[in-house]
């Protein structure tokens, strides 16, 4: 058979070339058609942020709590009740004002009961130990603002004394404790909400996790936000269950309320020159009253009449006036240079509050055309927020998940991390600790 020709080879050639070309063709045709999304999902993926949907996170068990076994002189004896002998005694209904406002103390114990929270553990931020090697935080229940405010009529009266002896003997009773001993008492719980509690013996108890209502009358050698916990004052109005108008700022006629004593110490002395730029001007009521049974009464139909409370500083920088307004779900007014606020690091005030400086406050006029520049809408979200937050402000016993208490609890939980790195270096330090 001869060879083939020149003609048929080229053939041969260029069909074999052809069957190469196609499949790259169709590659290159396929691949560039989907170029533009490739890169447009490269360029997504490279662009993506961090899922933002907050999953809670798993409940934590609850602080195991040894509260220390105390004679009842240290707390419910002095609570007068008739029904004192006879088991834990309810809170008496008489003994409003002052003592309620600081009764924080009793409500922490209440809640470490056996019983509380009707047997169940569900909610609750702490529980009470019955072995304090299983503890991870010990409770002192000495009721010191009730004892302050029992025994003895002013500072200088001889019965205070009877304060003083119960602040000895308590410390009698820690000092013999080991586990007293084996932290200096830094993982001891002691509350001390007035601000004249345990006032003779406060610099035995600086390392201690004290329960305050804010740092007025304490040094920063004694008390600071690192490891002590500011609590809300327990509310003496009632809290205003049915606040459902069609239109709640209308239905609230006054623009900024306040009742209370105008004359007072220390920062407190910025009630009465606000008194003076304040009194007599329109939608504004200004009256000086004490916490007495109609007073408080007075109060709580004012509160929810109008639409701003105002919220200067007492003797220290806060009062009870802040969370009666927050009950009553009266947008607070807060004039106060060195405030304090309980549960800051979960709560954000400036959602249904106001601040002004004492600076601000006292300008003629600047308070409240601020106030009344303030849009309805505005004041409305400020408004439904209150009544979202209010039950954070809620003691009672049995406590409820989120109340007050539990609240507190919590807050002594977050300062442990701290507490428990002090009791550790302290154990191998060899000098003075160059931290302080």
């Amino acid at each position: 058979m001869g060879a083939p020709g020149s003609r048929a080879l080229a053939a041969g050639a260029a069909f074999l070339l052809l069957l190469v070309a196609l499949p790259s063709a169709f590659l290159y045709l396929t691949s560039s058609a989907a170029a533009a999304p490739a890169a447009a999902s490269r360029s997504a993926l490279l662009n993506l942020r961090p899922f933002s949907a907050k999953c809670p996170p798993a409940a934590a068990p609850p602080l195991r709590v040894f509260m220390y076994d105390l004679p009842p002189r240290f707390h419910v004896a002095m609570m007068a009740s008739d029904n004192a002998t006879s088991g834990f005694p309810a809170w008496p209904p008489s003994s409003g004002g002052i003592r309620r406002q600081h009764s924080v103390e009793y409500w922490m114990m209440a809640s470490l009961l056996d019983g509380a929270g009707a047997g169940s553990a569900e909610g609750r931020e702490a529980v009470r130990v019955r072995d304090p090697d299983d503890a991870e935080a010990f409770f002192v229940p000495f009721f010191s603002s009730l004892s302050f405010n029992v025994h003895g009529r002013n500072m200088t009266d001889p019965d205070t004394m009877a304060d003083r002896l119960l602040q000895v003997e308590l410390m009698d009773i820690l000092w013999k404790s080991k586990y007293w001993q084996r932290s200096g008492g830094r993982d001891h719980v002691i509350p001390m909400h007035h601000p004249n509690a345990f006032r003779f013996l406060r610099d035995m108890v600086n390392a201690s996790i004290l329960i305050v209502a804010d740092f007025g009358r304490y040094s920063k050698e004694l008390a600071s936000l690192r490891k002590d916990v500011v609590a809300p004052y327990v509310h003496v109005v009632n809290s205003f269950l049915d606040d459902d108008p069609p239109d709640p700022f209308d239905a609230r006629s006054t623009l900024l309320f306040f009742r209370g004593r105008t004359v007072r110490k220390d920062e407190g002395k910025i009630r009465g020159k606000l008194a003076k730029i304040l009194k007599g001007k329109d939608g504004v009521r200004f009256e000086n009253s004490f916490a007495t049974g109609e007073g408080i009464k007075t109060s709580t139909e004012g509160m929810r009449s109008s639409k701003f409370c105002l919220h200067p500083a007492g003797d220290t920088p806060s009062s009870c006036r802040l969370f009666d307004a927050i009950v009553s779900h009266c947008v607070p007014v807060i004039v106060s240079t060195r405030i304090e606020l309980p549960f800051e690091d979960e709560i954000d005030y400036s959602e249904f509050s106001l601040f002004f400086s004492v600076e601000e406050a006292l300008k003629p006029d600047y308070l409240l055309n601020q106030l009344r520049q303030i849009p309805k809408k505005k004041w409305i979200e400020m408004w439904s927020k209150l009544k979202n937050v209010s039950h954070y402000y809620e003691f009672q016993h049995p406590p409820r998940k989120d109340d007050a208490v539990n609240m507190i609890w919590r807050q002594v939980r977050h300062k442990l991390p701290a507490v428990n790195l002090a009791i550790h270096r302290n154990r191998r330090l060899k000098v003075p600790d160059w931290w302080g």
